[in-house]
């Protein structure tokens, strides 16, 4: 009887690990979503030859269904059961249409370094949303590092714009809630239904109501997108095929192994990376304080990951 428990400690512990990682690679493929978003419905360096935001926001999601569809026929997968139903919606609605619509719309006017600060909130959002839906238990010490570390990346926000928010950040905000929200569900989900198949059939389950209004678009936005530079649509490409699509599997996965409130504090570091990509994608200016928040934050992370999550 000995030898048992010593083998299943050592797979959880290997599984939080691998979650873990998986997260942080995914949270690498997120953190380049703003900068390319601005990319995308800027244009040029001069602003000239930029998409529509609600183009480049459902447009992409659209285009990363074709993907999903194409993958799930190769994989032969089959329908997801109807228990799933309501999980598939809510990442559809949360992380398919609602993040992308309303972050896109932020871009026209945010830096995206600004923008992808605010974003820093979005780990404790997301264990909020794994407390309710998923059943997971954080403890005490884990909401006060998760607290801290949105505190920093909030105090970092209003530095960075004088003590002041914009406008647009109130649409980040509600970006963040709804992208939690399908975080949370599609984590959950992916226990089951695994990573890969959640955010496909998702995908799919989005492409229906979508196909009509792109075409739209499509059609209202036909001399803009004739125009559009080379950079928008380079900016179009990577959050059509790395934002909505690849990063996924990674993420989902990493959730399913480590679990969602654990694996979703790795989003903590995604702010910065953010901030470098803005920098070299972008040209935006890197100052010496991001550095120093982005240390602070990361070990929030660390200490967060040594705190307790009690699992459903």
């Amino acid at each position: 009887m000995t030898p048992t428990p010593t083998l299943t400690t050592h797979s959880r512990l290997s599984d939080e690990t691998t979650g873990m990682l998986l997260g942080l690679i995914g949270v690498a493929i997120f953190s380049l979503t703003l900068p390319f978003t601005r990319l995308a419905v800027s244009g040029d360096a001069d602003g000239a030859g930029g998409l529509s935001p609600m183009f480049v926001a459902l447009g992409r999601a659209l285009a990363a269904a074709a993907l999903a569809g194409g993958w799930l026929y190769w994989k032969r997968a089959p329908l997801p059961p109807r228990s799933a139903l309501p999980a598939l919606a809510m990442v559809a609605i949360g992380c398919v249409i609602g993040f992308p619509w309303l972050t896109s719309v932020a871009m026209r006017s945010l830096p995206a370094a600004h923008g992808a600060v605010l974003v820093g909130v979005l780990p404790l959002a997301t264990a909020m949303f794994a407390a309710l839906l998923g059943g997971e238990k954080p403890s005490q010490g884990f909401w006060i590092m998760a607290i801290l570390g949105s505190a920093l990346v909030i105090g970092f926000a209003l530095r960075q714009s004088g003590g002041s928010l914009h406008a647009a950040d109130l649409a980040i905000f509600l970006a963040v809630l709804l992208a939690a929200m399908g975080y949370a569900a599609g984590g959950r989900l992916s226990q089951t239904l695994g990573g890969q198949q959640t955010i496909c059939w998702a995908l799919v389950l989005a492409a229906p109501p979508l196909l009509p209004v792109v075409g739209w678009l499509a059609w209202q936005d036909a001399t803009q997108i004739a125009h559009a530079s080379a950079a928008a649509w380079s900016g179009f490409a990577y959050v059509s095929i790395f934002s909505m699509f690849i990063g996924f599997f990674f993420w989902y996965r990493g959730m399913a192994l480590g679990g969602v409130a654990r694996v979703g504090q790795v989003q903590l570091v995604q702010p910065f990376l953010s901030v470098l990509g803005a920098t070299l994608v972008l040209g935006e200016t890197l100052e010496w304080p991001t550095l120093f928040f982005a240390i602070a934050v990361i070990a929030t992370v660390g200490v967060g990951r040594k705190m307790q999550v009690k699992r459903g």
